[in-house]
C-alpha cells in the first residue's frame, strides 16, 4: 500500500452493525494453533436472507459471528476484503484464484488454493483446509448458509455510505489481525485522500460517469440511499468523490441508463469519467472504451475538446472497490487531473 500520511483519528462514528469485542473464549469459542481459548472478536450485520435470487425482496435478519482473532487460515471470497487484509499484514491462503487482480496477488499464501469461483465454493476443497475464517462479500453473499457450516463466515458487504463501510470491514479486519493502529491510519489516510479528490472534482465542473461494454455506453447515476449494490458501485465517482453530476436526474434523463453518443453531446458535461467493463472482468477481442469513443460525435464534446476524458482503472473500480490499496487508486485516478 502506498505510505500513509500521519493524519487525526476519524471524526464519523463506527457504523453501528460492527460490534467489537475482543474477549476470553469458552468452550464454544474455539481454540487458537496452541490450544489455548482463543480471543474473538465479534461481528454483526443485517443478513439478506434472499441473497443471490434475483428480483426477490430482501428478507434480512440480524447475524452475529464471532471471529477468532489471528486466524492463521484465511479464506476470501471478497476481493476487497483480501485487499484490505494484506495491506494491513495479513495473509490469505484461499480465494478464488482466476478472480484475483494482479496487484492484489502479492497478499496471497505461497501456496494458495482454489476456492472455486466469485459465485460457487469449492465446499469440499474448503472444508479440507480447515480455514480459521471464511469473509465473502457482494456477488459471493449467496454462499453464507454454505461456507458457515465449515468455519465462522462474515459478509463484509458495502453497506451505507463507500467510506462507513471501508471503515467498519479495516476497523473489523485490523481487530481480528491485531492491525487496529494500522487499520486506524490507513483508513485515516484514505479519508483524507477522499477529501483531497471531493475538493479536486468541486472545482472540475459537471461530470458524467459511463460505462463501456460491448461498444455500448451506460450512464452511471448516483446511488442514492436506498440502491442496492450494483447502484452504489456505479454511482461512486458522485456519492463519495463528490463529481457534480452534468444532469440533474440522470436516471429520468437517461430512461434507465443506456444511453447513445449524442446523448453524450447534449449533456454535454466537462469531464468523462469513463469505465472499461469489458477490461475489468477480462472480455476476450472486446474493443476498448478509448476505441469505442474514438469518431466524430464525442470529438465534439467540451470534455474531448478539452482533453478531459478520464479511463478510471476498471479493476479498482468495477470489482474490487472497497479495499484500502483500491481506494488509493480511486483517489489517484480523480487526482490526475488537477495534475
Amino acid at each position: 500500500m502506498r505510505a500513509a500520511r500521519p493524519l487525526p483519528a476519524l471524526a464519523f462514528p463506527l457504523a453501528a452493525v460492527l460490534a467489537l469485542s475482543a474477549c476470553g473464549g469458552d468452550a464454544d469459542a474455539g481454540t487458537t494453533g496452541g490450544g489455548d481459548p482463543a480471543e474473538t472478536v465479534s461481528f454483526s450485520w443485517d443478513r439478506n436472507l434472499n441473497a443471490g435470487e434475483e428480483d426477490a425482496e430482501p428478507e434480512l435478519e440480524e447475524t452475529t459471528v464471532e471471529v477468532p482473532k489471528d486466524p492463521e487460515n484465511i479464506v476470501v471470497f471478497d476481493m476487497a476484503s483480501l485487499d484490505t487484509i494484506g495491506a494491513l499484514g495479513g495473509e490469505v491462503a484461499g480465494a478464488p484464484l482466476d478472480s484475483v487482480p494482479d496487484y492484489l496477488e502479492k497478499y496471497l499464501a505461497d501456496d494458495a488454493f482454489s476456492a472455486g469461483t466469485l459465485f460457487e465454493a469449492d465446499l469440499v476443497e474448503i472444508e479440507s483446509r480447515q480455514p480459521d475464517l471464511i469473509v465473502i462479500g457482494g456477488r459471493s453473499s449467496a454462499l453464507y448458509d454454505d461456507l458457515s457450516e465449515i468455519a465462522p463466515t462474515v459478509d463484509l458487504s458495502l453497506r451505507g455510505t463507500y467510506t462507513e463501510t471501508l471503515e467498519r470491514n479495516a476497523t473489523f479486519l485490523g481487530e481480528v489481525l491485531g492491525a487496529e493502529d494500522e487499520a486506524a491510519d490507513a483508513v485515516a489516510a484514505v479519508e483524507e485522500g477522499i477529501e483531497e479528490a471531493r475538493a479536486v472534482a468541486a472545482e472540475a465542473g459537471t461530470g458524467l460517469g459511463l460505462m463501456v461494454s460491448g461498444g455500448e455506453l451506460s450512464a452511471m447515476a448516483p446511488a442514492g440511499p436506498d440502491s442496492d449494490a450494483r447502484g452504489a458501485r456505479g454511482g461512486l465517482i458522485y456519492d463519495a468523490f463528490g463529481v457534480r453530476p452534468a444532469v440533474d436526474d440522470i436516471q429520468s434523463a437517461t430512461h434507465g441508463e443506456p444511453v447513445s453518443f449524442e446523448f453524450l453531446l447534449e449533456t454535454d458535461p466537462d469531464y468523462l469519467w469513463v469505465v472499461d467493463r469489458d477490461a475489468a472482468t477480462g472480455e476476450a477481442g472486446a474493443q476498448s472504451a478509448e476505441a469505442v469513443l474514438d469518431n466524430d460525435i464525442v470529438a465534439q464534446t467540451t470534455a474531448a475538446e478539452n482533453d478531459q476524458i478520464v479511463y478510471l482503472d476498471p479493476v479498482a473500480w468495477y470489482v474490487v472497490f472497497g479495499g484500502l490499496d483500491t481506494t488509493q487508486i480511486m483517489i489517484d485516478d480523480v487526482l490526475q487531473i488537477a495534475a
